[in-house]
């Protein structure tokens, strides 16, 4: 082979190596879950969020740690992905959304003994009452990582009561 013919090989071999390394490399960061656009119009005109409150003070007398900080963790993302199309972050008229758990049960799995979470939206001085529910199949990783499994499960239930506020409150 040639000086150069090798080279231009070895420097192919190089690029494609460190393109496919770092292609691979992706596959193992964490992934931010953005909130989509919506181009649709709003159900009810002139409704805008500027701001998510959860306050799970109920839920930490109720439950304690860690169920409690994982609700305060997980809701506020859950309720601006499900409300999208109503945030207005940073316009001086848009109103506060507060949220305000007062229970959450992990039931013990299916649909007669599903997981609630229970707690109270205020918006515009409108109160909301709601109860939303998650229905648990175990399966053989939650004994080994039980931790990780009721986080999940609070998870979800955050994502069904973002959904089922949205609904009740026609946003």
């Amino acid at each position: 082979m040639k000086p150069s013919i090798a080279k231009w090989t070895r420097a192919a071999a190089l690029s494609f190596v460190a393109v496919a390394a770092a292609g691979l490399s992706a596959c193992n960061t964490p992934q931010t879950a953005a909130v989509p656009m919506q181009t649709a119009a709003p159900s009810a005109p002139g409704v805008h969020i500027g701001a998510i409150q959860v306050d799970t003070t109920p839920l930490l007398a109720q439950v304690g740690n860690p169920t409690a900080a994982w609700a305060q963790q997980a809701l506020p993302a859950q309720l601006a992905r499900a409300l999208a199309r109503r945030m207005a972050p940073g316009d001086p008229g848009a109103a506060t959304l507060s949220v305000r758990i007062d229970s959450i049960y992990l039931g013990g799995g299916g649909p007669a003994n599903p997981d609630i979470m229970r707690g109270v939206a205020t918006l515009n001085g409108r109160e909301t009452h709601l109860k939303a529910t998650s229905t648990y199949f175990a399966n053989p990783t939650d004994q080994a990582l039980p931790e990780q499994a009721l986080q999940t499960r609070v998870n979800n239930l955050s994502q069904a009561f973002a959904y089922w506020l949205r609904r009740k409150m026609h946003l």
